[in-house]
């Protein structure tokens, strides 16, 4: 058996339904983050060209890339090197056969009045300010081999020292 429903019949059903359903409410929550400083770097070698010994000093500059979120301080700061211990008044390279050395230094600028280092004993360091992390920002290491009477004694042969960047943020 069907019944069949007026058209009024159905809208008046329609009409109680949706008189019902005429409430609503909202909740509001908070989205956050927090950002974290964070510093990533990388160097370049201070390669000196070729010594004379009693031709005068050389000079040779290198570079540390520093990446750091937006805004965040930053400070550079150099070993004395891994022949020379903690040395900075004078770093040493060894030579690559025997047990020879080379003076030299590092330094914060071209004039080579402050010893690059790690802010102890009159040493200078190198600062920033991160631009975020897409943007690169650089610190130049600016190096001195001097024309000492002890690198005038130097034998023949090729020296190397390794230097560490500290980056602190």
């Amino acid at each position: 058996m069907h019944k069949i429903l007026s058209a009024s019949i159905v809208a008046s059903l329609l009409a109680a339904g949706a008189a019902q359903a005429t409430g609503s409410t909202a909740a509001q929550f908070n989205v956050t983050a927090t950002v974290l400083s964070t510093c990533s770097a990388a160097a370049t070698a201070v390669n000196f060209p070729n010594y004379t010994p009693g031709g005068g000093a050389v000079t040779a500059n290198g570079t540390i890339t520093v990446k750091c979120t937006n805004l965040t301080p930053y400070t550079v700061k150099l070993s004395a090197g891994t022949t020379n211990g903690d040395a900075f008044t004078q770093r040493l390279m060894a030579a690559s056969t025997g047990n020879y050395t080379l003076q030299y230094n590092l330094y914060t600028t071209a004039q080579f009045a402050t010893v690059f280092g790690d802010g102890t004993g009159g040493t200078g360091t190198g600062t920033g300010t991160g631009a975020g992390l897409a943007t690169a920002t650089t610190v130049t290491v600016y190096g001195q081999l001097p024309d000492s009477a002890t690198n005038q004694a130097a034998v023949t042969g090729s020296y190397s020292d390794v230097i560490t960047a500290t980056i602190s943020y």
